[in-house]
């Protein structure tokens, strides 16, 4: 493959990169602080190249059976071709041929990363025994599988790859889109903002089990994001509920805020049975073994099974944060800005919903929407579903019309993704049916549709690089009202994808949105690299199909070559934001 005047510069600086770790004290010879862990010297993105997996092997084995991974073949992929961004035109008028359109003035760039799932694995409340009771479930490997090792080293890959591509074509800013923390927990989001920050990462709790020989459990110095890019966080369901699921405090299991802290196993029922089984104690959820090199699940099985609880060492660092707390451990940071989002929102009573504008001489807002359900919802069902309280609902439609007034675009950046999963009373996803929710469905898309400025909603949860076109409810005579929605992926789960987007101005004063996934430039050898096998290795134990997740069988969601996708997505604009943009474009 030729190799882009891009990828040579890319190159360059990940060289620079390479020799400043060992230069610094972040190798062998000195032990001033714990070493780094580079990304590899080429870093592309899906547009160059991408991450093929391997068929799946003949011999079957099971999603905690790490050790025979390599011996089966399993986890095993290959560079592929090249994933075009495709041209999107659903939402623009019928006869609208996109073809000659041409990208004319750069208005904004940036980054997004989501459902990172920073994963303390040896803290005693986990539900790793669950995924073993349905070993071909995908929906279990969110509660297990080998990738839960390696979370903090992949962030970091991440943040490299971010800071390589950086150096070429800058970001405005980045913004990650919830569930940075897996089940709420102080460490776990300690260790996310300071893989962010650039500082020295102890991945281990309790008794810290192999941290000086065992690649997962190792101190290590993660390199920071560049101090440059402004970054933005968003509110998840993991990031203030129990395994994203459940309230820590109002739910029907009271000892639940105790087990985070405690020193015995916790004992809880099948919840993906049945969420209301976490009262139960018929079993003990396991967790794992850190002195252990390919992670060992040791303290799970039947509660009959052991003739006395099992013990860990407790660590009050592994305790739960009440949403207030978690929202301020964002002001403790050394990267930009301090409380990256929420200095604008109001902490002290835990409202998450804010706006900024990246470029004060760019009309473009972030609005930042909270979506996710309130901890006091009386609701024994999963936490996982799309939510507007009367607070925030009547917040999203006061910034909207704002934005319509001050003669903004909008792009709205919630955790939980609108309209792709079934809406109905027992999903787990789809927009929650209950009283207590402000709006519904359809009052909430006829609401964003009557504002023209919007352009694009964007989100994660549901670990996929999906793109839907919301059109115009009069797509002949108001075709403006259309918009779009993109997910970017987990980088937990293959493919463990970011995205970058960039809004242009177009030569026939359209906008286009590009918006491209990227794989982190993981090195061969590194944790990072060993987690894509992992990954790899649970897609393929799973069979589970990410190429085609479209449940509500929408026909502009398009399937996702190895779970990527690329688009040039074109909006219609205004007779009003076009004259705007061409007068500031001008100048």
């Amino acid at each position: 493959m030729q190799k882009s005047y891009l990828q040579t510069k890319i190159n360059l600086f990940v060289l620079m990169s390479m020799l400043f770790f060992s230069s610094t004290g972040f190798c062998a010879g000195n032990q001033a602080e714990p070493k780094g862990y580079p990304i590899d010297s080429e870093v592309f993105t899906t547009l160059e190249r991408t991450i093929v997996p391997d068929p799946k092997p003949s011999t079957e084995i099971n999603l905690h059976e790490i050790s025979k991974y390599k011996k089966y073949g399993y986890g095993k992929w290959t560079f592929g071709a090249p994933l075009k961004a495709v041209t999107r035109t659903d939402i623009m008028p019928e006869k609208y041929d996109g073809s000659t359109v041409t990208k004319k003035d750069k208005l904004l760039t940036f980054f997004t990363i989501s459902d990172i799932h920073i994963t303390d694995k040896e803290a005693p409340n986990q539900l790793i025994y669950v995924q073993q009771l349905y070993p071909k479930k995908a929906i279990g490997a969110s509660l297990y599988s080998g990738s839960m090792l390696y979370t903090t080293q992949v962030l970091d890959a991440a943040v490299q790859t971010i800071n390589a591509l950086h150096k070429i074509n800058p970001f405005d800013f980045g913004i990650s889109l919830g569930d940075a923390s897996n089940s709420t927990q102080y460490n776990e989001t300690r260790w996310y903002i300071d893989v962010l920050d650039g500082k020295v990462i102890n991945p281990s709790s309790g008794a810290n089990l192999g941290a000086k020989k065992i690649d997962y459990q190792k101190p290590f110095k993660a390199a920071g994001l560049d101090k440059t890019i402004p970054w933005y966080q968003t509110l998840g369901n993991h990031d203030h509920f129990y395994m994203g699921s459940i309230p820590v405090d109002y739910g029907i299991r009271k000892d639940l805020r105790q087990s985070y802290i405690t020193d015995t196993v916790f004992a809880t029922g099948d919840v993906l049975k049945n969420p209301g089984f976490i009262n139960n104690k018929d079993f003990y959820g396991g967790l794992i073994d850190g002195s252990t090199a390919y992670g060992n699940i040791k303290f799970a099985g039947p509660v009959a099974n052991f003739k006395k609880p099992p013990k860990v060492v407790a660590d009050m660092n592994r305790r739960s944060l009440l949403r207030t707390e978690w929202m301020k451990e964002f002001f403790n940071t050394t990267s930009n800005p301090v409380g990256h989002g929420f200095n604008l929102a109001d902490a002290e009573k835990g409202f998450a919903c804010y706006s900024f504008i990246p470029k004060s001489d760019i009309p473009i807002k972030v609005i930042v929407l909270d979506n996710t359900q309130n901890e006091n919802d009386g609701s024994a069902d999963i936490h996982g579903h799309g939510f507007l309280d009367q607070a925030r609902w009547d917040w999203l439609k006061k910034e909207l019309a704002d934005g319509d007034a001050a003669g903004q675009l909008m792009i709205i950046a919630a955790h939980i993704p609108i309209d792709v999963e079934v809406t109905a009373p027992r999903s787990e996803m789809g927009w929650w049916v209950d009283p207590q929710n402000a709006v519904t469905l359809p009052n909430l898309i006829a609401e964003l549709q009557s504002h023209p400025n919007l352009i694009m909603w964007i989100s994660g949860h549901r670990h996929l690089n999906t793109v839907k076109a919301f059109k115009s409810p009069d797509p002949v005579k108001a075709p403006e009202k259309g918009f779009w929605e993109v997910e970017t992926s987990s980088l937990r789960d293959f493919p463990q994808q970011l995205r970058t987007f960039e809004i242009y101005l177009n030569s026939d004063n359209t906008l286009s949105i590009v918006a491209t996934n990227v794989d982190p430039a993981v090195k061969e050898g590194t944790p990072a690299y060993k987690s894509r096998e992992y990954s790899v290795a649970a897609q393929q134990i799973l069979d589970a199909d990410i190429s085609n997740n479209n449940p509500t069988k929408d026909p502009t969601i398009m399937p996702m070559p190895n779970g990527s996708y690329n688009a040039q997505l074109i909006k219609q604009l205004t007779p009003e934001m076009q004259a705007k943009l061409k007068k500031l474009v001008t100048k």
